[in-house]
């Protein structure tokens, strides 16, 4: 059964964890499911099985109120999870890492992954565009290896020992200016003027798309592969207008009878789901693990307990691409909850129906200032088409 909180008489809004009572739900998480129930016109809060403490709202909620609060998408608008199908003649691990691009910088102007930007870029940024980002980002092959539903995938093409490029980013800095201007105004409160604010977050939910499919594009073409269409590309960084009523998303994503890549870690299984949640749960489900540490216990931890080298191979054999040490720890797989058990909560709950499993063979990250170096060495010897 969920979770249900009770919330004193004068509370504005329910709260539903949708979390086995084994599951790891911090406190601070459910409290700030209870200060967000509070706020002015907030009707109910439904915390995921990956819930977990964000800055000053909940990470793994779905919030509905009859009022727009920027914060609660926060500023990395648009921010999501794409799936691209890829054909490989040899997928081995060590090898193709060593060809990943360097997804820090905006790919040179005669980069054949343009092709994939097939009209205006959004809000005219072309900041970062083509880029992952840092922090829980990543850019990664991986092998499908177990088919759990299988009309339904059949009917996404998916096979297994299939391949495919799986991209997590977001909208970069056009997210982060979009918040900031409100914020300086108006701080946590409401968008004085929904329209205007909603107008600027779909420029940026359709910059976040467009990111994913550059980078997959780029990752394509220096694997000697051609870009394909997404078969799944859902954002969990979102408000929408649904009935009427503002249903913000944090780390959740739609849940509405879409299909939706649950990211493990990157020593981990990630599920692919078709989902079906209802109102209770705002019509949303889990976007990914869900963190059971801190970057700075992390850190901290992983320190005292690994090397970095056993941090770039994972015990499913995969390689991980990550020239920036403390990140290497700060997202290590021991940082994150079993995404066995959230895929069990969201299975239990109703909210969603395992389709296929995925395994990681190279999980990019960034490159590193020396990684860089090396590889734009490498550059000049290596034939343009190849760039």
């Amino acid at each position: 059964m969920s979770q249900q909180e009770s919330l004193p008489q004068s509370a504005r809004a329910t709260v539903t964890v949708f979390a086995s009572p084994s599951s790891w739900i911090e406190s601070d998480a459910v409290a700030q499911c209870h200060q967000v129930a509070e706020l002015d016109g907030m009707i109910h809060v439904a915390g995921m099985p990956d819930l977990h403490p964000g800055k000053g709202a909940p990470i793994g909620a779905a919030m509905a109120s009859t009022v727009l609060y920027p914060f609660l998408v926060g500023s990395d608008i648009g921010c999501g999870i794409a799936v691209f199908p890829i054909k490989l003649k040899r997928a081995v691990p060590e090898k193709l890492a060593a060809r990943f691009p360097d997804l820090d910088r905006t790919p040179d102007p005669d980069d054949p992954a343009w092709e994939a930007v097939p009209g205006d870029i959004p809000a005219g940024h072309t900041d970062s565009l083509g880029t992952v980002g840092r922090g829980n980002h990543f850019a990664e092959l991986a092998r499908v290896d177990a088919i759990l539903e299988a009309e339904h995938a059949v009917r996404l093409g998916l096979a297994t020992g299939d391949l495919v490029l799986i991209v997590h980013s977001g909208s970069r800095g056009l997210g982060e200016r979009i918040l900031r201007d409100h914020t300086e105004v108006h701080g946590a409160g409401p968008a004085p003027d929904p329209a205007a604010y909603l107008a600027r977050h779909d420029e940026a939910v359709r910059w976040g798309s467009l990111n994913r499919r550059l980078m997959a594009a780029r990752i394509a073409h220096v694997l000697g592969a051609a870009p394909t269409e997404p078969i799944i590309d859902e954002c969990h960084n979102s408000v929408e207008i649904r009935n009427d009523i503002y249903l913000h998303r944090k780390g959740a994503a739609r849940g509405d009878g879409r299909d939706v890549l649950i990211a493990g870690t990157r020593g981990t299984h990630s599920y692919l789901v078709a989902a079906h949640a209802g109102p209770e749960a705002g019509h949303s489900v889990a976007h990914g693990a869900g963190r059971k540490m801190s970057r700075a216990d992390a850190l901290r931890r992983g320190r005292a307990k690994h090397t970095v080298e056993e941090l770039r191979r994972t015990p499913v054999g995969s390689v991980v691409v990550c020239g920036d040490r403390q990140l290497l720890f700060e997202e290590a797989p021991t940082a994150y909850k079993r995404i066995e058990q959230v895929i069990a909560d969201l299975t239990e709950h109703g909210l969603a129906t395992p389709v296929a499993s995925t395994v990681p063979l190279v999980t990019y990250k960034t490159v590193g200032p020396g990684a860089r170096e090396h590889r734009d060495r490498g550059d000049r010897r290596r034939p343009a088409r190849n760039r």
